[in-house]
């Protein structure tokens, strides 16, 4: 265990918890970040971010969160990258963060550790994954050029992922379960305008299909019972998240998806451990609210060590 006692603690290097440490680290707190990963999150895996304010033409997502940490480590926050946080125990006033390189102390923790995209668990999910069974178009997109594609969900995500997709591929199948798609309307608008774009609607996903690899799926059709099979090459999942939450099971109070619960300033049941960002249990999820929390927390981190 290292000897240092830090004044903040962030976990997860993502809009959130980078905002944080920009603001604990901009008021001389002795921050560090813990990242399982690379900083960046989910919006680093985003071909495209069009709705994050000063960039009125969109900006990629790598390059719009390597912006956010270089703006952190301006000021002083240090970042340990793949350094998973495995547990979180509070102990007095100070509180305990063990990674699987190591443990690490701090008077207050920022907890941003942000969610994952959920998994269907439909036939062949599991034994095709990495083999045409994909989470993130950005990242594996472009092993698809030229071939035929299928996204299962039509909420922002998949419609933005979607879109990046159609720039190298053949074509792009749309699943969406519900009978319409819940994806802004400037989303649905621009996508189906693309003529290698199909929708299917009110669809069930059944199975993936493929021996080594995807070569195709079955769908039902929800308005008549009625199953076809799609040939594609890859499926993309975007049918959801699951919160990065387990670490502090038994130990902050969560809602039933296993949302961390904190209060208006970003305070969890526990004193001196903070929530942010998309693991929190709240309606909306978007860069924007994320940030804004980060804020929230750094001013009461700050205000709780005044108080210490």
């Amino acid at each position: 265990m290292s000897d240092i006692i830090y004044d903040v603690i962030v976990v997860g290097g993502a809009p959130a918890g980078l905002t944080a440490a920009l603001y604990t680290s901009r008021e001389n707190l002795n921050t560090l970040i813990l990242e399982k990963a690379q900083c960046g999150g989910l919006p680093a895996t985003t071909e495209l971010i069009e709705n994050y304010p000063g960039f009125p033409e969109g900006i990629n997502g790598m390059e719009l969160m390597q912006k956010f940490k270089e703006q952190a480590v301006r000021f002083q926050a240090q970042i340990k990258e793949f350094n998973e946080v495995k547990s979180v125990k509070p102990e007095g006033k100070i509180i305990k963060v063990a990674t699987d390189n190591g443990e690490f102390q701090a008077h207050a923790v920022i907890v941003g550790s942000g969610s994952i995209p959920k998994p269907l668990g439909v036939s062949g999910e599991d034994k095709l994954r990495g083999r045409g069974v994909s989470y993130c178009a950005t990242c594996d997109g472009p092993l698809f050029r030229g071939k035929d594609v299928a996204i299962i969900g039509c909420g922002n995500s998949g419609l933005q992922e979607g879109e990046a997709l159609l720039k190298y591929v053949k074509s792009v199948t749309f699943v969406e379960f519900l009978p319409e798609m819940t994806a802004s309307k400037v989303l649905q608008d621009r996508l189906k305008k693309h003529e290698n774009a199909e929708f299917l609607l009110n669809h069930q996903l059944t199975a993936i299909n493929g021996e080594g690899l995807v070569s195709s799926i079955t769908l039902k059709d929800r308005s008549n019972g009625q199953e076809k099979q799609i040939p594609v090459a890859g499926v993309f999942m975007y049918v959801g998240f699951l919160p990065n939450s387990k670490f502090l099971e038994n130990i902050v109070k969560l809602d039933k998806y296993g949302y961390i619960i904190s209060d208006e300033r970003m305070q969890t049941n526990i004193p001196g451990l903070y929530a942010v960002g998309d693991v929190r249990s709240k309606e909306i999820r978007q860069i924007t609210v994320a940030c804004a929390e980060g804020t929230i927390a750094a001013v009461a981190v700050r205000d709780y060590l005044k108080e210490l």
